[in-house]
């Protein structure tokens, strides 16, 4: 009798703690995210650097816009606009300083897009999600 209780209590015990296998929890299927488009903006942006009262060095500017999905349309429709907000920005920067020196480090450069993505945001909407930088080199004279 002693060895039927063990074995019934043994069979109990190793059901009781067996590993249980979880009910896949029912999950809606993930949607793919469509990658962003990147919109080349067509010319060159040409900074004049002053110093003195006069140009002392030239910084050229090219830059790409990541945008949602279907966007790159809109994007060529509103670039005069977008151009003229942007070199603004690129204006305002090299009058406050922002071109002379070491101007591709990366604190100064963060500034510099934070400043274009703001304007972006504010003249072309959510559906613009970064400003890159794509070429910059100065020119001194």
């Amino acid at each position: 009798i002693i060895g039927l209780i063990a074995l019934l209590g043994g069979g109990a015990a190793g059901y009781v703690l067996r590993p249980h296998e979880e009910p896949a929890a029912e999950e809606a299927p993930e949607e793919p995210v469509a990658p962003p488009d990147y919109v080349k903006l067509n010319n060159q942006f040409v900074v004049p650097v002053m110093s003195d009262g006069r140009v002392s060095s030239l910084v050229v500017v090219s830059l790409s816009l990541e945008v949602t999905p279907g966007q790159v349309e809109r994007v060529y429709e509103m670039e005069p606009k977008l151009r003229d907000g942007l070199l603004q920005v690129l204006f305002d920067h090299g009058n406050s300083g922002g071109f002379n020196g070491s101007f591709t480090d990366g604190a100064n450069l963060v500034l510099l897009r934070e400043a274009l993505l703001e304007t972006a945001l504010r003249i072309f909407g959510k559906d613009v999600t970064d400003v890159l930088i794509v070429d910059i080199v100065r020119q001194d004279t």
